[in-house]
């Protein structure tokens, strides 16, 4: 994975800030191809409990995300019982790394 150990940290640290200490973090997209170079963080941030405001709360983890990593782009997308199941769900669920 194309992620530091401190930049792991600091991802599932303000995850569980904004999410609760239960919330599971995958990474998933090209920062999980050691072949690749640059491109944007792909997270998927999974809660047991129903999110309210689920745009809200996602603006909120990636600038929270984005300034912490100097600016870095990220995409992040909520899994929980309140939101629909959609493909992207299962892409990150095979393809991605849990932290």
């Amino acid at each position: 994975m194309r992620l530091t150990q401190s930049q792991q940290k600091t991802i599932k640290a303000l995850s569980a800030e904004i999410f609760g200490p239960s919330a599971e973090v995958i990474v998933f997209g090209s920062r999980v191809d050691e072949a690749q170079r640059g491109g944007d963080i792909d997270l998927m941030i999974t809660t047991k409990e129903p999110v309210e405001r689920p745009t809200i709360m996602a603006a909120r983890l990636s600038a929270r995300i984005s300034q912490a990593l100097d600016g870095r782009q990220l995409d992040v997308v909520l899994k929980a019982p309140s939101l629909k199941q959609q493909v992207i769900h299962e892409v990150a669920e095979h393809t991605g790394v849990r932290l």
